[in-house]
């Protein structure tokens, strides 16, 4: 991956910006997009000068476009593209507008669609490959989150289609985090030293939270040459949570 490029929606707080960091750590021009300006200004400042930043809001297809664009144009040439963005609205069923609803899976979902569609010509050139970040939301839940679980369910569908559609030039794979703390990982007006107690350690088979550096590192190798024969699949990176029984 050394001197090509990569787009990181999301890329300059929490797990976007640790997998940006891995990816500037690995020889990459990486394009950071995001919405908050002073997120992406400090994230600049961090990561050097192989980090970019283009503000914009991924639920726009003309942003992404324009994102794949610039992206392209660094280095030589877009190998990898992460499409982390996600945001949640937790209601019930019955109180969630359809327009919430319509937000959630715009920004979590539809944008990852938009963005094979403009970097896959692309991504192909350069053997490159892609990775949609989802959640264990995908596979279970709590009460009231069906916006996101949805959302974060067709990532996962998502990637194996396009696994289908667009190999065997371009992989796409999938990391479905559980608990991952982002607090250190914030701007520096919202960083925080993560509160975690005995029980959300204990909670866990690892015996601890995971830290977005856990999605960094998977995400890395996946985006390398050395996961060549990985690719239509959805990696759950929980501490183990989704095969813990659990009995009252």
């Amino acid at each position: 991956m050394q001197d090509y490029s990569a787009l990181v929606t999301g890329g300059a707080q929490g797990i976007g910006l640790a997998i940006s960091s891995t990816l500037v750590n690995a020889g990459m021009q990486v394009l950071l997009l995001d919405r908050d300006a002073k997120a992406g200004k400090e994230a600049l400042a961090a990561l050097g000068e192989r980090a970019h930043f283009l503000r914009g809001d991924v639920a726009d297809e003309a942003t992404l476009r324009k994102a794949v664009v610039s992206a392209s144009k660094l280095g030589k040439g877009l190998h990898a593209v992460v499409s982390n963005t996600g945001i949640s609205i937790v209601k019930p069923p019955t109180k969630l507008t359809l327009k919430e609803w319509n937000r959630v899976l715009a920004v979590n979902l539809t944008s990852a669609f938009l963005l094979a569609k403009y970097a896959a010509p692309k991504l192909a050139r350069n053997g490159g490959a892609m990775l949609l970040i989802a959640s264990s939301r995908a596979l279970q839940s709590e009460p009231n989150w069906e916006a996101y679980g949805a959302s974060k369910g067709g990532l996962v569908a998502l990637t194996h289609a396009l696994a289908m559609s667009l190999g065997p030039q371009v992989r796409v794979n999938c990391i479905s985090p559980g608990w991952i703390a982002t607090d250190a990982w914030q701007r520096s007006d919202r960083r925080r030293v993560p509160k975690l107690s005995d029980e959300d350690r204990a909670q866990h088979p690892v015996g601890r939270v995971g830290k977005p550096e856990d999605i960094a590192a998977l995400a890395g190798f996946l985006l390398s040459a050395e996961a060549g024969f990985i690719t239509g699949q959805n990696h759950v990176v929980d501490g183990g949570m989704t095969r813990k029984m659990i009995y009252v």
